[in-house]
């Protein structure tokens, strides 16, 4: 097995607030290679786009390690984190917002090409970002457009144009078309799906939708209140899920076929437990019907269950 392109080990992104400490990422450990996509996945507010702020160094950790190719870059400065931007990049989830409603699309694009003085002239400059507008299929004429003359898809591929930019090799995509139509949407995945082949790209892919991880994952990770509660390839996941959460998110996602609708068996009910201040114990205990008193007395770590099944449960096999 070769050595992984990312690996997180215990990671920890704890925020002051007036009322405590809030946990946004609390003990998460995984590793990503190579062309693999790993799905991030949960509700809004479990800490998924804390964790991919974390591991880019945008946040700084509370505690844990970022491995990047081997390389400890957890307590790295800003100065020496520089070269290893180009490697690491991101894709926001909003594509309005996060463009300058001042610039072009070629300013845009080509901006990350000016500050880390890649290109010797403007004329290899301007090639390149028309090279990079042709790899997520942008049209040329758009190249003096501002994002507000766009329409939501183009401005997404604005986003990603700029991020392969620097010819990353990890691109943490967070949430890339929560915002935009399903028939968009769909363009847009197989587009992001189009250049990880050709390029070889890593993605940390963060989204609330199953339904979309699904499609573009090979292993998914499922996220509580800021902790891992399983991870899996994405096939056993769907097919298997141990956890009670995971198991949770599977039976809402909506089908429009009569035949595939299955009784919610796994209704969520009860309080989401206060991530400041947690008490020890499974966070998801309050709202699991299998919860026993054994599971408010610890914190629950990852355990492999079956050969790359990892679930943080005491209830699996009851």
């Amino acid at each position: 097995m070769t050595q992984p392109l990312l690996e997180i080990h215990n990671l920890k992104k704890y925020f002051q607030t007036p009322a405590g400490i809030l946990h946004a990422v609390d003990g998460v450990s995984f590793s990503l290679h190579a062309g693999e996509t790993l799905g991030i996945v949960g509700e809004s507010g479990c800490g998924k786009s804390t964790l991919g702020r974390t591991i880019l160094k945008l946040e700084d950790p509370t505690d844990g390690n970022i491995l990047f190719r081997g390389e400890n870059i957890t307590g790295k400065t800003e100065k020496e984190m520089r070269p290893l931007r180009r490697k690491m990049q991101m894709i926001f989830q909003d594509p309005y917002s996060s463009l300058n409603p001042r610039m072009t699309v070629g300013d845009i694009i080509g901006y990350p090409l000016k500050v880390n003085k890649l290109c010797k002239s403007k004329k290899q400059r301007h090639d390149r970002i028309l090279q990079l507008m042709e790899a997520v299929e942008l049209s040329e004429r758009f190249f003096y457009s501002y994002p507000h003359e766009l329409d939501g898809g183009r401005r997404q591929r604005i986003g990603i144009a700029r991020a392969l930019a620097l010819d990353p090799e990890l691109i943490v995509c967070d949430e890339p078309v929560s915002a935009l139509d399903v028939s968009v949407q769909a363009q847009i995945l197989n587009l992001l799906m189009d250049l990880q082949e050709e390029r070889q790209l890593s993605y940390l892919f963060i989204t609330h939708n199953l339904s979309v991880v699904k499609h573009i994952s090979s292993r998914i990770a499922v996220m509580y209140m800021g902790k891992c509660v399983e991870l899996a390839e994405t096939g056993e996941l769907f097919s298997h899920p141990l956890h009670p959460y995971t198991r949770a998110l599977l039976h809402a996602i909506p089908t429009s076929d009569p035949r595939c609708r299955t009784s919610f068996s796994e209704i969520l009910r009860g309080e989401v437990t206060t991530p400041i201040d947690p008490k020890p114990g499974c966070r998801f205990a309050s709202r699991c019907c299998q919860s026993c008193q054994e599971c408010l007395q610890k914190d629950i770590p990852l355990k492999e269950a079956s050969p790359g099944h990892y679930a943080a449960c005491l209830c699996i096999n009851s």
